[in-house]
């Protein structure tokens, strides 16, 4: 796959992960993540734009993208948490309150996060943030990173849960079993492993 195919899919992905977050997720203050609560809570607690706390913590863990995945892996980072980051912030101010009701919203923003992350993921790409970490976790004991993704975020959404809500726990847990679901069927489905591998 060259380099400009794989940087238009993965800016797709991306787009579509930004959008499930501005759309559906973040005006029920619903977290994504473990990096996207932190962004929850910044915005609920100091009014800091949701991209720009993303965009910063994301930008810290490259240093591990850079160690155990590879220069190209973080330099494909750098390119989804900014398209990510761009698309939330272009959407967010325009949303005015939640699309429908909160368990709708969840479903397809859930299910839009997964397909975005799940196409990072399938091209050795990371969105930043904790998907770096379950990356690294999967590369090194060649466990599924969906399911990595989900224990390490739903121990973060915790925090989120006392601060602004125990309800929000119920709700991210949902999104992120949703998510997990599709990211992993995704990760695992057999498209032309040979075209895939190739190196950009």
């Amino acid at each position: 796959m060259n380099t400009m195919i794989k940087s238009f899919f993965l800016s797709i992905a991306s787009a579509i992960q930004g959008m499930a977050m501005a759309v559906f997720l973040f005006p029920h203050f619903i977290p994504s993540g473990g990096a996207a609560s932190v962004s929850v809570l910044m915005n609920d607690l100091l009014d800091i734009p949701f991209s720009i706390t993303l965009w910063v913590l994301n930008a810290a863990l490259l240093a591990a993208a850079v160690k155990w995945l590879g220069k190209s892996s973080a330099l494909w980072t750098i390119l989804c948490v900014t398209i990510t980051s761009l698309t939330i912030e272009w959407i967010s101010p325009n949303m005015s309150g939640p699309v429908s009701n909160v368990f709708v919203d969840i479903l397809l923003g859930a299910g839009l996060f997964g397909v975005g992350v799940g196409i990072l993921f399938k091209l050795g790409a990371s969105s930043g943030g904790m998907d770096i970490l379950a990356l690294i976790i999967s590369k090194l004991s060649g466990k599924s990173p969906g399911r990595i993704l989900f224990v390490i975020n739903a121990s973060l959404l915790l925090l989120t849960g006392i601060i602004i809500g125990f309800t929000i726990i119920v709700y991210a847990l949902i999104c992120q079993f949703i998510a997990t679901k599709v990211i992993d069927f995704i990760y695992t489905l057999e498209i032309k492993q040979s075209v895939l591998n190739q190196k950009a």
